[in-house]
């Protein structure tokens, strides 16, 4: 790849506000919209035109209002830190790239429009700047994405395919070396989960654990005061598994990629460390989504560029397939919130709603 894009660094929940000055106003100026008839003589407002007719309005022609993505020439791109951020930096750029390059070739935009990636620092903070619309588009978690539909923050518009699948595995792990057979053995264990909004590390290792009789108290959303267990949150699948390796913790719930994929450890790695407990199947794998803020044309426009995408926007900085940076999903498809309804039912079903994101 010839050039090598600018990534922002993370911000946290409170600091998604820092990047306001790059989004600000979402709302168009109306332009001047074309009124017409420069050569329709004096008939420019339906009056009678210079041969006594009814006054047409000459050429109607009007140049499209450009599509606005913050109404500063830069599109937002939220990414959420599944991975080491250096990874994430050469694994999105031709992404991104693709954004950029796509809206100017098909669409009136603004003169100069850019694509800015900006890393979150957790699901949160990604799906309160998009309702802020401080950030135009993202990719993020199933669990996440249902909760800002719920809360009018995102628009769930593709869903990702990756390692031969739409769907994807949540596993909860012991040490090889641990005591632990069944989950309810947890009882005042310590245990790791990805994040507060993850979908395979968080959401549906609890309600496994809740339906092995464990009370998980005010979990996800809470300090897990009045859980069985201690609670910890990483801030990543790869972050939660390094702590049950280093025997941090007594059991550690993540997605099931890190242990069947490499993305983590290598799976003879896995074999060597961790034993699987518990497994979930069937979850559909992670959206991309786009602030509420957006006009329909600009959603639509986003959408498009992604369906139409050649496959070189997969490959990574380096342009190659099969190489270290590609990213770990292959395509897309168009989706909305019926296609994440079973994570919508798991977090009602353990009672998780909008005051998470308190």
């Amino acid at each position: 790849m010839a050039k090598r894009r600018a990534f922002l660094k993370s911000i946290g929940v409170a600091g998604t506000a820092g990047v306001t000055g790059l989004a600000g106003c979402t709302s168009g100026d109306g332009g001047d919209g074309g009124d017409g008839g420069d050569d329709g003589g004096g008939g420019d407002d339906g009056g009678s035109g210079d041969d006594g007719g009814s006054g047409d309005d000459g050429d109607t022609t009007s140049t499209p209002e450009p599509l606005y993505f913050g109404g500063d020439g830069t599109v937002n791109f939220g990414i959420s830190p599944s991975v080491p951020q250096d990874d994430l930096e050469v694994q999105y750029s031709p992404f991104l790239d693709r954004l950029e390059n796509y809206l100017p070739d098909n669409h009136t935009v603004p003169e100069g429009l850019t694509v800015q990636g900006t890393i979150g620092s957790n699901y949160s903070a990604i799906i309160q700047s998009l309702g802020r619309g401080t950030t135009d588009v993202a990719e993020t978690g199933p669990f996440a994405a249902a909760l800002g539909v719920n809360t009018d923050n995102v628009e769930i518009i593709l869903q990702r395919f990756g390692y031969g699948s739409w769907e994807y595995k949540s596993v909860i792990a012991t040490r090889n070396d641990s005591d632990i057979e069944e989950l309810s053995d947890l009882a005042g264990g310590s245990i790791a989960f990805s994040d507060r909004l993850s979908t395979s590390g968080a959401l549906y290792p609890l309600r496994a654990l809740s339906q092995a009789g464990l009370e998980i108290g005010n979990l996800p959303e809470g300090n897990g005061s009045q859980a069985e267990f201690e609670a910890r949150f990483p801030g990543g699948h790869v972050k939660s598994y390094k702590l049950l390796e280093e025997g941090q913790v007594d059991a550690a719930g993540m997605g099931g990629f890190v242990r069947d994929t490499g993305s983590g450890p290598a799976p003879e790695d896995w074999q060597d460390v961790a034993t699987t407990v518990h497994e979930d199947t069937g979850l559909p794998r992670a959206p991309i989504v786009v602030s509420t803020e957006l006009s329909d044309e600009a959603r639509a426009a986003v959408q498009q560029a992604y369906l139409d995408a050649p496959d070189e926007i997969y490959h990574g900085e380096d342009g190659e397939d099969g190489t270290d940076d590609d990213l770990w999903f292959g395509k897309v498809r168009e989706a909305s919130q019926e296609d994440y309804q079973s994570v919508i039912d798991v977090a009602n079903e353990l009672g998780v709603g909008p005051e998470i994101f308190q």
